[in-house]
């Protein structure tokens, strides 16, 4: 095999122009093998095969430096720079990120990237850099044409364009986002295409940028040639490549939104390994969404290229018709179109994953928050038990959106309390709304629960007791059920409460707990620094009341084990009971 011989770039440069398709071939089955085994991004990388081989074998890296968009198109690369045994040893795999990662290959790996629409704008700033120290080598971003709808992409081809100076932009263009792409753009990508990259109207010439075409992205030769020509040269440009999402294995390409991200899987069939069955909390809030349009013609869901999210299938899609708006690779436009649809009347319903919300802070805060409109925004993934990679973690959301002026932060214990929130959000007109999707295990309830959340700040007590009082925050109200239950076995009958806002605190109800308690420990499923617990540590401050926080301390937490995570944080059940213990 090549790739086994390939331990850098330089080895590979060492081949013949014809040898390259098959060094393509062994790429892609390394890809392959890995993902079925382990699971990722399929299509992506699948279609960026050819045009990583060829790149690498014209480009001088690593003194030329290479910056891959969100990584999902990165795991060619990582074969050719030394870390193939993270795709064809199976003991090795989990030494290997999904992502671009400089704590794997320092040499080669220029950024941690795992949100989308970042690498011309990162390109830049070495482009800038190399300028100022004097610097002589090539800067390649690498970008999918799905991620050219987020704005931080706009903006790195304007910056890029008027430094002016050497900086390569390889546009893979598979014609697809993760679903299919949305925006104004990809009208021009598609006359590109047609025309051979001819077209007068070029978006990338209005920038300023040297342009060139190529139809057979999966050529070599021809990737080789192209990226020969543009090598060393003086000025900005663009090299527009016309890919197959999927290319090589037809399982992803019949089927090319459902094959950008997959679970392990059988090669050979393409069937899932391990099937997941059961409830699935997200997916059973997208049919609610989806039944409630029919009553509601107000009401309209958004996605920012996740429709999936939701549960949202092409089909489903379809049949929604103009109540369901993709904005793209786009989250802070989403957030901005959710609010100007409150403020003529619709009822928006903006849902995507905690770790990509991050990116619409000032959007929740300026754009929403201080209009006051009553959009609604759907948290999902905020917890422990969602994605792992530190570029994708998902349980900062507390300590980001919770302190918003003007923001009403909900978070259900249970997916009955998820409907009744979600319903009063979407039908009441006073103020913008965040709904923090419960994760993990879908939890049930028989009890009695609100209907209306129009009193904020208003803290439920499940179970009344004395001496300890636990507040347990939304999926981790279950974890307080079990330590108030074997605080019990210890004779301590404590009270149970469920805060349910994440944006207040119901004062009243925690200053009657000072009459009866002398501890209150506060469990949530998310950063401890900054988060709902010290909120409530901050009221009982002057007081003579004891208060414990339960969260996870702030860090950059790397493809974690759960179980060792809550361990290391002290957040089983036992180490909870024991830490409260040694203070009543």
């Amino acid at each position: 095999m090549y790739i086994e011989k390939i331990h850098s770039p330089k080895d590979l440069r060492e081949l013949k122009v014809e040898e390259l398709n098959a060094v393509a071939k062994e790429v892609r089955n390394a890809v392959l093998y890995r993902v079925s085994r382990h699971g990722g991004h399929v299509g992506p990388n699948l279609g960026a095969t050819e045009a990583t081989v060829a790149l690498h074998y014209v480009f001088n890296t690593p003194e030329d430096k290479v910056v891959f968009d969100v990584s999902h198109q990165s795991y060619p690369h990582k074969v050719l720079t030394g870390r193939a045994k993270g795709f064809i040893d199976d003991n090795e795999m989990d030494a290997v990120s999904g992502y671009s990662s400089p704590l794997e290959s320092p040499v080669y790996d220029n950024f941690e990237i795992g949100h989308t629409s970042t690498s011309i704008a990162l390109a830049t700033g070495l482009q800038k850099a190399r300028d100022i120290l004097g610097g002589k080598e090539n800067v390649i971003a690498f970008i999918g044409d799905g991620s050219l709808s987020g704005g931080e992409a706009f903006e790195g081809l304007d910056t890029a364009a008027e430094i002016g100076t050497n900086i390569i932009i390889v546009v893979n263009d598979n014609e697809m986002s993760i679903a299919e792409n949305h925006g104004g753009l990809y009208q021009n990508l598609k006359l590109l295409r047609d025309t051979g990259g001819t077209a007068e109207l070029n978006f990338f010439k209005t920038f300023g940028f040297d342009y060139h075409y190529l139809e057979n992205g999966h050529d070599v030769e021809a990737l080789v040639s192209l990226f020969q020509k543009v090598k060393d040269i003086p000025r900005p440009t663009v090299v527009h490549i016309h890919t197959e999402k999927g290319h090589g294995y037809a399982p992803a390409v019949s089927d090319k939104e459902s094959w950008h991200y997959h679970m392990p899987f059988d090669l050979a069939t393409g069937k899932l390994l391990n099937e997941e069955s059961g409830e699935y909390i997200p997916a059973m809030l997208g049919q609610f969404l989806f039944n409630e349009m029919k009553n509601d013609p107000k009401l309209v869901a958004i996605s920012a290229g996740v429709p999936m999210a939701l549960g949202f299938s092409a089909e489903m899609r379809k049949q929604m018709g103009k109540q369901h708006i993709d904005v793209g690779i786009a989250e802070e436009a989403a957030v901005a179109l959710a609010s100007g649809m409150a403020k003529r009347g619709a009822h928006p319903v903006f849902t995507t994953y905690a770790t990509f919300l991050q990116r619409t802070y000032d959007q929740l805060a300026q754009d929403l928050c201080v209009n006051g409109n009553p959009a609604v925004i759907n948290v999902l993934g905020a917890s422990i038990f969602g994605m792992n990679d530190f570029t994708h973690i998902c349980f900062f959301d507390i300590p980001l959106f919770s302190h918003i002026p003007n923001l009403v932060y909900l978070a259900p214990t249970t997916f009955e309390e998820l409907i009744a929130m979600e319903r009063w959000a979407i039908r009441q007109e006073s103020y913008p709304v965040a709904i923090r999707v419960p994760a993990g295990p879908v939890a049930h309830c028989n009890e009695k629960y609100d209907e209306d959340y129009t009193e904020l700040n208003r803290f439920t007590v499940s179970k009344t007791g004395s001496e300890v009082a636990v507040i347990a925050v939304g999926s981790f109200f279950q974890k307080g059920e079990a330590v108030v239950r074997l605080l019990s076995e210890h004779g301590i009958n404590a009270t149970l409460i469920n805060p349910r806002y994440l944006s207040g605190v119901d004062e009243a109800l925690l200053e009657g707990l000072k009459a009866g308690h002398r501890v209150v420990a506060t469990l949530e499923d998310g950063s401890i620094d900054g988060g709902f617990g010290e909120r409530i540590a901050r009221f009982y401050g002057p007081s003579d009341m004891k208060v414990l926080n339960f969260g996870v301390k702030k860090a950059l937490y790397d493809r974690y084990d759960v179980q060792q995570l809550m361990a290391d944080n002290r957040l089983t059940d036992a180490q909870i009971v024991e830490d409260i213990l040694s203070i009543v």
